[in-house]
């Protein structure tokens, strides 16, 4: 694998803009089409009224992933067996039409309406997203699957060889756990068949993962400094789980007994985790609420810098519920922070927080799934 030559691929577009979407039979929509601008849309309202379903059901058609569901079929409106979300987008003065269509037999992928046989076709005509929400503060005081989320959607937004290698590394781990449960003496042989695949693809995430903290690391305290206005000093340690010298073959041998006695594999790239640390100590035991809740947007805000160091291509910005719980200093220093090409669609229970800096922005009403004007 030619990691070097993979990192520094470029994106021929500075931004690119989702002019349309449309939603049938999406969570709570029924049915729903929206003109989207290129700058700020906020969609405020009370609470489930569908407001982050939009987000979502947008995250969904640019990544062909959930923010919040674990399973496509959590997303499907209740009482129906199948949703569609299609959408517009613009790039390089452009459009292309996009759309997934969702069944329990599988999925369907289309791009200005031709279907794409795989995921990483339909992908590539699609656009980066960075996902800010609420509860971004697990991220900092949480445990390491939330973080490990965070650094496997960037990566696989950025890099192919990453996707690929992941969903075998994980279907290799399924398989090897089962192995480790089925029988009360289990065959090492069969299991180690699987070991093996651990070991090849588990090479390649930790390999993009260390690369992605050592770029992320400088970007974060940047942020976190843009946002406080501080001079505090963050550093994020990457803490891999494969053993020594990512030999995770080695590794699985040697705790071979504790894999007996707890019957799930041991090790690997699905404990890895990484510290984050402020002034030199851990932020989730010596940081202030404060500084750790500006250290959850610095994370995100990073990622944003990342996508443009890495591909030259500003992300489209899903903002749930985040404006309305900060202080006018962290709104403001956050909005300044962010690219200017970014394309920002913001969700919010209350529109107190405007300032004139959003009057270009377009407001709509969500209220009993639909927009309202």
């Amino acid at each position: 694998m030619d990691l070097e030559r993979e990192w520094r691929q470029g994106a021929a577009c500075r931004y690119m803009n989702l002019v349309s979407l449309n939603l049938d039979h999406f969570r709570c929509f029924e049915s729903l089409q929206i003109d989207l601008p290129r700058e700020i849309s906020i969609f405020y309202g009370n609470n489930a009224q569908g407001k982050t379903s939009i987000l979502e059901a947008i995250c969904i058609l640019l990544r062909l992933q959930s923010p919040r569901a674990s399973a496509l079929s959590d997303c499907v409106r209740f009482s129906e067996t199948a949703f569609a979300v299609g959408g517009s987008l613009e790039r390089n003065n452009e459009e292309t039409s996009l759309r997934i269509q969702y069944r329990p037999s599988g999925r369907k992928l289309f791009v200005d309406g031709e279907k794409q046989s795989r995921s990483s076709e339909f992908l590539k005509h699609t656009a980066l997203v960075v996902w800010m929400a609420n509860d971004d503060l697990t991220l900092v005081r949480g445990g390491g699957a939330g973080r490990r989320r965070y650094l496997d959607f960037m990566a696989s937004q950025l890099f192919s060889t990453y996707s690929s290698a992941w969903k075998a590394y994980e279907k290799a781990l399924r398989s090897r756990n089962f192995l480790l449960k089925r029988d009360s003496s289990p065959h090492w042989q069969e299991i180690d068949a699987y070991t093996q695949i651990l070991d090849e693809q588990g090479r390649i995430v930790t390999q993009f993962r260390r690369k992605m903290i050592e770029q992320l690391s400088p970007l974060v305290s940047e942020s976190q400094h843009e946002i406080s206005g501080g001079e505090e000093k963050v550093d994020l340690n990457y803490q891999p789980e494969s053993g020594q010298g990512d030999d995770l073959r080695e590794t699985l041998q040697d705790r071979r007994a504790e894999e007996l006695r707890k019957r799930q594999t041991a090790a690997g790239p699905h404990r890895d985790d990484f510290a984050l640390l402020l002034n030199g100590m851990p932020a989730a035991k010596f940081a202030s609420e404060g500084q750790q809740r500006t250290l959850a947007l610095a994370l995100k805000l990073a990622q944003t810098h990342l996508f443009l160091k890495t591909r030259d291509q500003a992300p489209l910005v899903l903002i749930d519920d985040v404006f309305g719980e900060l202080d006018p200093q962290r709104r403001n220093a956050l909005m300044a922070a962010w690219p200017p090409d970014s394309q920002k669609l913001i969700t919010t229970t209350h529109l107190d927080w405007l300032d004139d800096r959003f009057d270009g922005a377009v407001r709509m009403k969500v209220a009993n799934a639909a927009i309202r004007s």
